[in-house]
């Protein structure tokens, strides 16, 4: 009897449990409502709501509210935990903008995450930079620079040219390479006029509060990649490891897809690896989390450019579904209330890549289909976030409205699998018609 009682028990816990998802996107929430039912409850911006397309959680799923105020929110999360006879069971978040409310208010609520000085340190690019540098981990020189006549100064001293870029942001927007005075007086012009224009968005807005206008830093040669970890009780748990695909006709730091697996460089020690980014995410303040890392291997050296708390984004989630029957959110809930999880390593990938599919000019959207592709068997899935009628703007006024989508596609193991995506994806057809 008393058996039974103590089942029950366990059951209404399950039932009432959540992992508190702070200020994530609906394509996001809509996932993990499906593929975690009853796991999670959402913090959401108003306009996020307002905007979606998915259909929306249930009252008792979802807190409506501006991600501004971490006393007034944490406020409202008690009176909905009431309201609903919820319990909070673990923190996560998977936009680096949401990422210091996340920090906010995991502590008062007895939850674990990364606290505030570690959300910023990985923010804060230049931070970032120094605390590596001085702990002798492998990132880029850099300086921050008011002027262009600062950046010319440090171009002087770099081989191989800077790149220059907003103190805090994130992928490519407002990022620009320079090997010339012309190139970096063009890049310092429309970075000031970008970041100004932006200065009230929740992913640009410290760039005003950081005391510099921006960053250069040395460019870095090599092949890039993009990897996920789990750091936990002093180990690192590599969870995988992407190799990105870069154009040389879109703008500087644009990605075209991610190509899965992919294996270290053949001098580059594992273990060695493992230790690095086990130190270089102690050293920022990260003791347990699941981090992403950017990273450049330059001679068979790896240099780490970024790092921030969070599982990447983009079209990872469905690209590591699809070649590996991992749920890359999921997992994330599980982390977050420390349950076990269990990953098969970065080598364990069906072969495949995911490609972003960007418009080719700024106009109104016409039409997106994929008839064309007919019965194509390499293509998994096919996602588009744009609908007739929607407006591009190209970069480098506007980096968000031109990403259209993307694929998900296996590779036939042939010597050029890049080469092989990219003439699948040019049987889409995009037609988008001149604004006049």
């Amino acid at each position: 009897m008393e058996e039974h009682a103590f089942m029950n028990q366990e059951l209404s816990a399950l039932k009432t449990a959540r992992v508190l998802v702070v200020g994530t996107t609906s394509d996001y929430i809509d996932w993990i409502r499906k593929a975690c039912p009853n796991r999670a409850l959402f913090l959401t911006d108003p306009g996020i709501r307002r905007l979606a397309e998915e259909a929306g959680p249930g009252p008792e799923e979802e807190i409506l509210t501006l991600l501004d105020d971490p006393v007034r929110i944490r406020a409202e999360i008690d009176r909905h935990l009431e309201k609903w006879g919820l319990t909070l069971t673990g923190v996560a978040c998977f936009d680096c903008e949401s990422m210091e409310l996340a920090a906010a208010l995991a502590p008062g609520m007895g939850l674990d995450y990364p606290d505030i000085r570690a959300i910023r340190n990985c923010r804060d690019k230049f931070v970032c930079k120094q605390i590596w540098q001085e702990h002798h981990i492998p990132c880029p020189g850099s300086v921050p620079v008011d002027s262009v006549a600062d950046v010319l100064d440090f171009l002087s001293q770099t081989r191989t040219g800077l790149v220059l870029k907003p103190m805090f942001g994130s992928g490519s927007e407002l990022v620009f390479r320079c090997t010339t005075k012309k190139e970096c007086e063009q890049a310092f012009k429309i970075i000031k006029a970008g970041l100004s224009q932006r200065s009230s968005t929740p992913l640009f807005k410290d760039n005003a509060l950081c005391g510099h206008l921006m960053l250069a830093e040395e460019m870095i040669e090599g092949p890039e990649f993009s990897c996920d970890f789990m750091v936990e009780d002093g180990t690192v748990t590599l969870i995988r490891m992407t190799r990105k695909i870069k154009p040389v006709n879109r703008p500087f730091g644009t990605i075209l897809g991610y190509v899965i697996p992919a294996a270290l460089p053949p001098r580059v020690d594992g273990p060695e690896f493992e230790r690095m980014l086990l130190k270089s995410a102690a050293v920022l303040g990260i003791h347990r989390g699941i981090c992403m890392v950017d990273l450049i291997f330059r001679d068979n050296e790896p240099v780490l450019i970024e790092m921030t708390p969070r599982p990447g984004g983009d079209c990872l989630p469905s690209l590591l579904l699809e070649a590996g029957d991992l749920d890359i959110l999921k997992l994330a809930l599980d982390f977050a209330e420390k349950k076990p999880v269990c990953v098969n390593g970065p080598a364990c990938f069906r072969p495949h890549i995911g490609v972003r599919i960007h418009a080719h000019k700024s106009g109104r959207l016409q039409r997106l289909s994929t008839q064309s592709l007919g019965d194509e068997v390499r293509v998994k899935k096919t996602r588009f976030i744009r609908k007739p009628g929607h407006i591009i703007t190209m970069p480098p006024e506007d980096y968000d409205s031109w990403l259209l989508g993307h694929m998900i596609i296996q590779t036939n193991g042939t010597k050029y699998p890049e080469t092989q995506c990219l003439l699948i994806t040019k049987r889409l057809v995009v037609e988008i018609e001149d604004r006049v």
